[in-house]
């Protein structure tokens, strides 16, 4: 059971910019959905336009993802999150221990892709994005 550690960059309106760029100086797939994608176009402050979620696999394998920060509070020095993603089990216990002494953001439950996701800013100030593949909490 594999679980992989991410950078996770919050933009406020450049993820696509910001993602092609690094797309450009490091190759590999790129891959960008908007909000209105997602459904998501009607949310007030939301832009139908804007990335809900890109991805950027490298030729080697490094992942780099990021989305715009729209229509939630952004914080210059905020715009990096830690993101642990993969099937392990393990990763529910992860969730609630990083939510010991924090605060949850997202709560850890199914999501529409059908993995089990949430996002927590730990007791430290860091945010960390949890996703695990299908399966049950």
């Amino acid at each position: 059971m594999a679980i992989t550690l991410n950078p996770y960059l919050a933009l406020q309106g450049t993820c696509r910019q910001a993602m092609e760029f690094y797309h450009s100086l490091l190759g590999g797939s790129l891959t960008l959905n908007t909000f209105g994608e997602s459904g998501m176009q009607d949310i007030q402050g939301v832009d139908p336009d804007g990335i809900m979620h890109a991805q950027l696999v490298t030729p080697s394998g490094q992942v780099l993802m990021a989305s715009d920060a729209m229509g939630m509070p952004h914080q210059p020095g905020d715009t990096v999150a830690v993101s642990l993603s993969g099937d392990d089990e393990s990763l529910d216990t992860t969730f609630r221990a990083l939510s010991a002494g924090g605060s949850v953001i997202v709560g850890y439950e199914k999501q529409m892709w059908g993995d089990y996701y949430g996002q927590v800013r730990d007791k430290f100030g860091v945010v960390w994005h949890v996703n695990r593949s299908g399966g049950a909490s």
